[in-house]
C-alpha cells in the first residue's frame, strides 16, 4: 500500500503564497506519476499539475499555469505545489495522488493512490 500525507494548508489573503507538501512511503514503484488535485464546495475534483518522479516536464491546468509549480524531492519522498498569486477562486481542499503508471494524465480516475486532503482558502 501506499500513503500520501499532505500538509500546508491554510489562510491567506488573495495575492499571497502558500506551499504544499505531500509525503509518501509504503510501497515504492520503479516509475510513477504523481498529482494535485483540488475541489471546491459543490464542485467537481479538478486537475491541478503533475510530474513523473522519475523526473521530466511537468503539466498544469490552465487556470493555475505561471502561479503554481510543481517539485519533488526524491530523497525526501515528497511533491510539493508551491501555489503564488492566490486568488479567491483557488480555495478548495487540495488532494496529492499517485498513479503507478508512466503517462502523465489529468484525469482522477488514473490516480490510485490519494491523499486526506488538505483546505486551502484563500480570502479577498
Amino acid at each position: 500500500q501506499v500513503q500520501l500525507v499532505e500538509s500546508g494548508g491554510g489562510l491567506v489573503q488573495a495575492g499571497g503564497s502558500l506551499r504544499l507538501s505531500c509525503e509518501a512511503s509504503g510501497r515504492t514503484f520503479g516509475s510513477y506519476v504523481m498529482g494535485w488535485f483540488r475541489q471546491a464546495p459543490g464542485k467537481e475534483r479538478e486537475f491541478v499539475a503533475a510530474t513523473r518522479w522519475t523526473g521530466g516536464r511537468a503539466y498544469y491546468a490552465d487556470s493555475v499555469k505561471g502561479r503554481f509549480t510543481i517539485s519533488r524531492d526524491n530523497a525526501k519522498n515528497t511533491v510539493y505545489l508551491q501555489m503564488n498569486s492566490l486568488k479567491p477562486e483557488d480555495t478548495a481542499v487540495y488532494y496529492c495522488a499517485l498513479d503507478p503508471g508512466n503517462r502523465v494524465s489529468d484525469q482522477s480516475y488514473e490516480y490510485d493512490y490519494w491523499g486526506q486532503g488538505t483546505q486551502v482558502t484563500v480570502s479577498s
